[in-house]
């Protein structure tokens, strides 16, 4: 089996999820080609998993100040190279596509018509979960940017859709650490700023992750720049995480058991979606701004860390792949919830907009 895997690079999110999956297909003797978009080539980093890995432009989003700048955005991105892609990239070779929320692949598909495996957190809004910050644009864009003919959308909860549990690595576990650091990861941030509202509660330790830091101390806080496998290390060490509402960095603290105060960015339908999925479900603290009372307010509160453990839905999705079962997704479905610690008496009303 031939495989074209196209995956959205603007976070890091989509990354990772496809990190995991790529060595559960590998265990599948699956040929796999990934395809990588959203940012430039030179700034993805530790991608030897991926291979020989294509790379196209895309489709990015421009952030500034915590929130989406669709101004910035619109300029930044251009049409008429994403129209040359698309129509350029040939699938004849592949048995399936795949596309975490990949435009390229998703597009190129659709104009070819091949069937293309729409797999990753944005499908599920496809279905009736909680969203809230939406308007005509974002779901506009959230229906469209990158089409699929059968869709697989990841969430933290079933919520009586026809949705999975997220991809992660289990084999990602918290560590004892005597520091008990809290790790802090807020790319969409203007970073001085949180770095100064951080060494406003000199008795913690954080450890500071983004791509425009370089390594260094500052008093209390740690600064790192983004690195796939020191943040792994410093996210099994961590007491407590402070991020953005992302969905997979908030998927692994979930799982490890890890306190969690999110802030969305702001006109993002999907962070803001997933704040109040994470509130309502129980499952972690949102704020909409951060400042020094927020933070230290959080720290000294009595935070409660989910109890739940997320099955192996990489190798389980892989295996269903493999077998070519993608008319039946309902199988699936209730395959992988059955392993995830749901309380049916507890289980939330859907909440929309």
């Amino acid at each position: 089996m031939k495989v074209l895997y196209g995956v959205q690079g603007t976070g890091n999110g989509h990354i990772t999820r496809a990190r995991v999956m790529s060595k559960y297909l590998a265990e599948k003797s699956i040929d796999v080609t990934y395809l990588f978009s959203g940012r430039e080539k030179s700034q993805f980093f530790e991608m030897e998993c991926f291979g020989d890995f294509l790379h196209r432009d895309g489709f990015t989003f421009i952030t500034q100040a915590g929130q989406v700048n669709y101004l910035k955005t619109a300029l930044h991105n251009n049409i008429f190279r994403f129209i040359h892609d698309v129509r350029q990239l040939e699938l004849d070779q592949y048995d399936l596509i795949i596309s975490d929320f990949e435009p390229v692949t998703s597009w190129a598909a659709k104009l070819q018509s091949k069937p293309v495996l729409g797999l990753g957190h944005q499908y599920a809004f496809h279905h009736q979960v909680p969203i809230d910050g939406a308007n005509c644009l974002a779901t506009t864009i959230m229906k469209n940017f990158a089409p699929a003919t059968v869709s697989v959308g990841l969430h933290w909860h079933h919520f009586g859709q026809r949705i999975l549990p997220p991809i992660i690595d289990n084999h990602l576990q918290s560590e004892d650490n005597e520091d008990g650091h809290i790790l802090v990861y807020l790319p969409f941030e203007d970073q001085s700023i949180v770095t100064e509202l951080l060494s406003a509660c000199p008795e913690k330790h954080f450890v500071q992750y983004s791509p425009e830091l370089e390594n260094a101390e500052q008093g209390n806080v740690s600064l790192r720049k983004t690195s796939h496998t020191g943040f792994k290390k410093d996210l099994a060490r961590a007491s407590a995480v402070i991020c953005n509402a992302g969905f997979e960095l908030v998927s692994e603290c979930l799982n490890m058991g890890l306190p969690l105060l999110v802030k969305p960015l702001h006109k993002q339908m999907e962070q803001i979606s997933n704040a109040a999925a994470l509130v309502q479900l129980g499952y972690a603290s949102s704020t909409q701004q951060l400042d020094k009372e927020i933070i230290r307010n959080w720290i000294d509160s009595d935070k409660q860390a989910p109890n739940i453990s997320i099955p192996n839905v990489g190798k389980t999705l892989s295996e269903w792949i493999y077998q070519g079962k993608l008319d039946n997704v309902d199988a699936l479905c209730e395959q992988l919830w059955t392993d995830y610690p749901t309380n049916e008496s507890d289980k939330p009303a859907v909440v929309s907009n």
